[in-house]
């Protein structure tokens, strides 16, 4: 179906019948095939209106498009005229025809008063031909008379026909005077000078019988009538547009609202050129799998957002969105919550504990799943194992290029090779930087490539040695080309405390302009942010400085008092550090005022790089090395593609500082070609494939060595087995992973020879639906079995201990001191659980006073029981910052700790819904989550639930009186703005979007279930009779 033609939707009546039924005497010749017209017609009567009618439309407007070319009024009068033209013609002679009477002519002039107004016998009969069911009341009434009136005359004069005179039979004398009657209308009907046109009559006719008493009025009802009628034509002409194409609008395909909401929440008026492009390519208008690459900035993820609204709105389909960091995925759900609560979809956050599996199956809305890579891939499992992946039109893949990435990497391959192999209508798209074997990744996606090196800013890239600057150019010989020299007077102190000049290189572009200065550790961001305060003038105090004097404020308060001297001292200057020792209050707090320009510098480690879009001006690498690591191309080229702001700079600069023995290594940096991407399924001794082919068995999705090869063929690893499977062949390495599968107890292999059935263990099953890491699944088995032993509820330290995650423990090494301090604070009880796990106090006794130990312990167990004594610390205070003093560990640590615990134990949690003898801890798990998760005051948790909102905010919106989520989501953006500090205009309006989002996803799954409750059950029992003898 042509999608660009016109639906023209004509204005009927609600009760009007189709032409197609009504090909009736009404009907023009030339419509129901006749030529000739029926010339034993006769025209209708004179009949007086209804005196009591005040109703004075005309009833008749409605119904001349019946015939839709002519008056239906028009055509009866002409048909009149042609009858009685007919009937002249063809009366017969009185002087003829000796063998006849002239009872003929007497008859046809009977007495008016019996019919006046009726149709004769030729038209009665043509509209008896058809239903009358579906016509309007008054119709009906009309038709209704003129069917008895017909019989009337019929019954009357059954034998008064023209009949020759010797074969009449003898009447009596009321036939006689019957007769005389019947003469009298006929006679009165044929006189020209009382005969009324057949239109006036008719008119007359259904006026008279509109009037009739009727509980609503006429008009009302016949307007409604019309409405209702003109409302269900609509309905269905777009049903049958919208079944044949997914065509909205003028704007790629969707509405032109999208393109309002994209200037009104995103500020975007136009498309680059290459966007527009991209959204054209006829692999986009044909869904085949498309990977686009292009620089950082470079305007892709608009991209991917306007296919995502495309396939929401036009296709009706859910859509997954993949990010690879808990910060991205909040920060995306917070942008697009405005669009959802305009366009009717639902935006659902599966990030760290959030998130349903399977997700909740949605009747009226379509569902927006913004994801980790972890969450993503659990999120597809649930969806094959309920037989619901078709309803996932398009997944899109941000930072496609973490393909190789380690473990994660692996993650990202699993998913999008289940994906590959059992839908064939969901569509994939992929977001990469440069990579230098796209073809290998286009043949695992069967996708296509669109490549272009657009920046919307340009970017020059420069390399500092000495106090020479010199521009990076890959066509010079030495691939450097000499710029300038700094100009900047060092006193010997300052030359002593700044070798590298970095003081010279921020104060050309800083406070006017924003910088960011990359540096290879924590320690080494916080020495530079001190550093560079300490040689700034005092302007720089006074620029924005109510804006710091606020910040500063709400530091102290999300610390509960606390504050890190090193920002106390950087922030007044408009500097501060960002690295993983923050808390996740404070990181934010520093993302919003670098975002906003309170702060004019960030010193900063590489993960800024990869997470939230911090643009700059100027980007600053202190160093090529990343620790004791020399710089990737693909971390260099993220690093450097953070400068530039679109809308705000004209340019952006990097400026990789060298010292001369690093020259050699820099121009392989900055000059070789992009990096290769290759699978990490085999990362880790195999650990990817391992997890991949248990869960392809507790899938279904291979139950024999057959299927399992051929999904695996599938597989970026099986493109690139060439060069990553040397010394073994991939199917002789999935034999080897199905044989360690089935010794650790997770499948079954049952028959023999060609014969063979996969089958999954209860262990398995438990295991990839937990998520839980194969190296310590039959240790977590294990502990669990333990605990049931002796589970002790009193307080929550024994399910702390079960649910602290074992990867964290190789990272923490206990102070003997600090644990037998905080061990000797438990209750008589909590020390039973210590003793109870294999740490008893003895033990840390001998440890805090350095004595050796000669009894075999776990200290596996030791540092977990360490771990989970910090949890526990940190439950009963929610004090981040005093729990930390107290174990002697950085506030970053504790951080990641209590994230990782609170994600761990809903892995946790799903692990043991699959094993019967475990079903104890899905209630007591359940509780701990949600406590981990938020680890704060239970009257903030709601406040806290919406993306984005930490501790600090969620108790500023408290005290301001939004106490629930239900205040947050009817707050006004502009009050809320100017009661809490430090909240800008844009930061409200997605806060209470996201607020309206959470609420509508709540109330709206709870109505799934009130309607998955109330319906009808399709396996009812027939209502046949049943013996029960």
């Amino acid at each position: 179906m042509d999608v660009n033609q016109n639906i023209t939707i004509k204005r009927v009546s609600s009760g009007k019948r189709s032409r197609e039924r009504l090909k009736t005497l009404l009907t023009p010749a030339k419509k129901r095939g006749s030529s000739q017209y029926d010339t034993n017609n006769t025209p209708m009567a004179d009949i007086q209106p209804a005196e009591y009618c005040s109703d004075h439309e005309d009833l008749f407007g409605a119904y001349d498009s019946i015939l839709e070319d002519s008056s239906l009024l028009a055509k009866l009068d002409s048909r009149e005229t042609e009858n009685a033209h007919s009937s002249s013609e063809n009366k017969p002679d009185t002087h003829q025809g000796a063998g006849f009477t002239s009872l003929r002519s007497s008859r046809t002039t009977s007495a008016n008063q019996l019919c006046e107004g009726v149709l004769t016998d030729s038209i009665l009969d043509a509209l008896e031909e058809e239903s009358f069911t579906d016509l309007p009341a008054s119709q009906l009434e009309f038709q209704e008379i003129l069917k008895n009136t017909k019989n009337l005359i019929v019954n009357t004069a059954v034998d008064k026909t023209s009949t020759p005179l010797r074969d009449f039979p003898k009447r009596t004398e009321s036939d006689i005077t019957q007769d005389a009657a019947v003469n009298e209308v006929y006679r009165h009907a044929l006189k020209p000078n009382v005969r009324k046109s057949m239109s006036d009559r008719l008119k007359r006719t259904m006026l008279s019988n509109a009037a009739a008493p009727f509980s609503v009025s006429r008009s009302v009802g016949q307007k409604e009538a019309v409405v209702s009628e003109e409302i269900s034509v609509a309905l269905q002409a777009m049903k049958t547009v919208s079944s044949q194409t997914t065509d909205l609008g003028p704007f790629f395909g969707l509405p032109t609202k999208v393109k309002e909401l994209l200037h009104k929440l995103k500020g975007i008026k136009i498309l680059y050129d290459w966007q527009e492009t991209c959204l054209n390519l006829d692999c986009v208008q044909r869904r085949k799998n498309l990977i686009f690459s292009l620089p950082t900035s470079g305007g892709k993820t608009l991209v991917a957002e306007i296919l995502i609204l495309k396939e929401l709105l036009c296709r009706k389909k859910d859509c997954l969105f993949i990010l690879p960091y808990v910060s991205l995925v909040q920060e995306k759900v917070r942008g697009l919550a405005s669009f959802g609560l305009e366009l009717n979809f639902m935006v659902e956050e599966y990030a760290g504990s959030k998130g349903k599996f399977p997700p909740v199956r949605r009747r009226t809305y379509k569902s927006l799943f913004i994801a980790t890579i972890e969450k993503a891939h659990s999120l597809v499992n649930s969806l094959i194992e309920t037989n619901r992946l078709d309803n996932l039109g398009l997944v899109v893949v941000d930072e496609l290029h973490m393909l190789g990435d380690g473990a994660r990497g692996a993650i990202i391959e699993m998913t999008l090779a289940k994906l590959l192999y059992m839908s064939k209508t969901t569509h994939i798209i992929g977001m990469s930087a440069t990579l230098g074997n796209i073809k290998d990744i286009q043949t695992f996606l069967n996708a296509e490539n669109y490549t272009n090196d657009f920046r919307p800013i340009q970017l020059k890239e420069y390399v500092k040695l000495k106090d020479t600057i010199f521009e990076v150019d890959p066509k010079e010989e030495e691939c450097f080309k000499l710029s300038r020299s700094l100009n900047y007077k060092y006193s010997s102190g300052m030359q002593k405390m700044d070798p590298d000049h970095i003081i010279a290189l921020v104060t050309e572009v800083i406070p006017t302009h924003s910088c960011l200065v990359f540096c290879p550790t924590k320690k080494n961001c916080e020495n530079v942010a001190s550093m560079i305060c300490k040689y700034l003038k005092e302007d720089f105090l006074r620029h924005r400085e109510a804006e710091k004097s606020t910040l500063l404020r709400e530091l102290r308060d999300s610390g509960n008092g606390n504050m890190c001297p090193v920002l106390r001292r950087t922030v007044p200057f408009g500097i501060a550090y960002h690295h993983s020792g923050l808390t996740t209050a404070e990181r934010k707090l520093v993302e919003e005022a670098y975002s906003s320009g309170v702060l004019c510098l960030l010193t900063c480690t590489s993960t800024l790089a990869a997470g939230v879009n911090l643009p700059a001006r100027r980007v600053i690498l202190r160093s090529p090395f990343i620790a004791t690591e020399f710089l990737k191309i693909s971390q260099y080229k993220q690093m450097v593609g953070r400068a530039g702001r679109a809308g705000i700079d004209t340019a952006g600069e990097s400026i990789l500082i060298l010292q001369e023995k690093e020259k050699k290594m820099a121009k392989s940096l900055v000059c070789a070609p992009v990096e290769n991407c290759y699978s990490n399924l085999m990362h880790d001794d195999g650990k990817g494939i391992l997890s991949l082919i248990l869960s392809l068995i507790g899938l279904n999705i291979t139950t024999s060595f057959v299927q399992l090869k051929d999904f695996l063929s599938g597989t970026l690893l099986s493109v690139q087995e060439t060069q990553l499977c040397v010394k073994k062949s991939l199917w002789d390495s999935a034999l080897e992973c199905v044989e360690v599968l089935k010794e650790k107890g997770l499948v079954t292999v049952e028959g023999a020879a060609q014969d063979v059935t996969l089958k999954v263990t209860r262990l398995g099953k438990a295991t990839y639906k937990g998520s839980v890491d194969l190296t310590y699944s039959g240790l977590l088995y294990s502990d669990l079995s333990k605990g049931l032993e002796g589970l002790l509820l009193n307080s929550y330290l024994h399910l702390l201990y079960l649910v602290t995650p074992y990867d964290l423990i190789s990272q923490c090494k206990p102070e003997w001191m600090v644990y037998l301090r905080q061990f000797t604070m438990l209750s008589a009880s909590e020390q039973n659980i210590s003793a109870a796990v294999g740490v008893p106090e003895s033990f840390v006794a001998r440890k805090a006073a350095g004595q050796t130990v000669k009894k075999n312990i776990d200290m596996l167990a030791v540092t977990r029981m360490y771990l989970a004594m910090v949890l526990f610390s940190l439950l009963k205070e929610t004090n981040l910052w005093s729990v930390a003093e107290k174990f002697h560990l950085s506030r970053g640590f504790i951080q990641t700790l209590l994230s990782s615990a609170s994600a761990f134990c809903s892995c946790v949690l799903h692990f043991t819904e699959e094993l019967e003898e475990f079903w104890p801890y899905k209630a007591l798990l359940s509780e701990l989550t949600r406590r981990l998760t938020y680890c704060v005051q239970s009257e903030f948790i709601p406040l806290m639930e919406v993306a984005g909102v930490m501790e600090s905010r969620a108790k500023q919106l408290y005290n301001a009186g939004y106490k629930t989520l239900a205040h947050l989501a009817n707050a006004d953006p502009s009050v809320l703005s100017k009661t809490i500090d430090n909240l800008y205009k844009k930061q409200a309006n997605q806060i209470v979007a996201a607020a309206k989002m959470l609420l509508n996803e709540k109330a709206s799954a709870l109505q799934e279930e009130v309607d998955d409750l109330l319906m009808m059950p399709l396996d009812l029992p027939s209502n046949t009779t049943v013996d029960l003898t």
